[in-house]
């Protein structure tokens, strides 16, 4: 597999994803990205598609609130869909099991420095993916002394 960057689609196999994307009918575009997320979950020893995983995990995350645009160059060119919010989860799920360590995904890297870099950017889709909850500074109840 050929990697030149840190981004979701900044290699060969998600630039291909891209490319499937793109030739797809316009209505099988949600499937796709969503039996690739429950693939990488299914996965017993091997993570094949984890690189198909985090494309499909930013094209999610870029129409969350804080999402960003993804525009590497091997991004899709079509518009996608506006994903069911069950995917927002799923795709969450599929980054934490990539993120976890359980798979050697570090022999993808020319270097640790990238490796290091590539987990960040799983970790800053899934803070939007998953943000945490809105803190409350509400009491429960007012005391009137």
């Amino acid at each position: 597999m050929g990697t030149w960057g840190i981004g979701p689609f900044d290699n060969d196999t998600a630039a291909d994803f891209a490319l499937a994307l793109d030739e797809a009918e316009s209505g099988e575009r949600e499937a796709m990205v969503r039996r690739v997320l429950t693939r990488t979950l299914s996965a017993a020893d091997h993570l094949d598609e984890e690189q198909e995983a985090v494309a499909a995990a930013a094209l999610i995350a870029a129409q969350c609130p804080g999402g960003r645009q993804v525009e590497s160059g091997c991004d899709p060119e079509t518009v996608m869909p506006t994903f069911a919010e069950d995917l927002r989860l799923l795709a969450d799920e599929a980054l934490a099991r990539i993120a976890s360590g359980d798979f050697d995904l570090a022999g993808s890297w020319v270097s640790a420095t990238d490796y290091t870099r590539w987990i960040a950017m799983i970790k800053a889709l899934r803070s939007v993916l998953d943000p945490p909850p809105p803190s409350i500074d509400v009491p429960l109840f007012a005391l009137d002394a």
